[in-house]
């Protein structure tokens, strides 16, 4: 949500806006899926293919999770932002490119670097400008907003929270951050039982909720 917004403010707002979930990706398959392949490069190959990269030409290419990148995924990522162009799996000829590389993760990309397990140049290569998201048991302000906001997403946006239900979620310790608030909220459209009523079950978390 915070790369889109950075994109809708931003000159390329008009441009494409692509996102990669970077550990969800195979190690086998990321370096296809980022920079496309040329037909029979490998086994499955049975036509030329566009990358991410590609797709994102003119705008902004939002790398989630780039700390899961294999240290080989990672040297090609250097090289896309070091020479501006790319090459296509099974291919040699290069692929100018101009796009904005927005990128994220959970993990402490410092420490990874001290382990050898993320590069150092490609950290100081995306360490451009940075932004920090504090956790939700820090900002616990922003739950009623977020509760409301998912159960929208799930189809009851005439819920009416209880200030006891507020008080247990903000009591929670939230480890999965705002995905797990977002699950739990969701477990709880699923559990409706009655047209009047919802129910929550996470750890110590039990409530009935009056609709309106």
């Amino acid at each position: 949500v915070f790369s889109q917004i950075i994109h809708s403010l931003s000159t390329r707002k008009h441009n494409p806006f692509i996102a990669v979930n970077c550990g969800a990706i195979p190690e086998t398959l990321i370096e296809s899926e980022l920079f496309g392949h040329k037909k029979g490069a490998f086994t499955g190959a049975i036509s030329d293919q566009s990358g991410k990269f590609d797709a994102a030409h003119g705008g902004d290419i939002f790398l989630d999770e780039v700390g899961e990148l294999s240290l080989q995924a990672q040297t090609k990522l250097l090289r896309v932002l070091q020479e501006k162009q790319f090459y296509r799996v099974g291919s040699s000829k290069p692929v100018e490119i101009s796009c904005r590389v927005i990128a994220a993760t959970n993990q402490n990309l410092e420490d990874l670097v001290k382990k050898k397990k993320f590069r150092e140049d490609l950290y100081y290569r995306l360490n451009v400008v940075r932004f920090r998201t504090p956790s939700l048991r820090s900002r616990i302000e922003d739950i009623p907003d977020l509760v409301q906001h998912f159960l929208v997403q799930n189809g009851l946006p005439n819920i009416s929270v209880t200030d006891r239900a507020y008080e247990k979620l903000s009591k929670h310790d939230w480890p999965g951050n705002i995905r797990e608030l977002g699950n739990v909220i969701e477990r709880g459209t699923l559990s409706v039982r009655k047209r009047n009523s919802i129910k929550i079950d996470h750890d110590d978390i039990s409530i009935d909720r009056p609709l309106d």
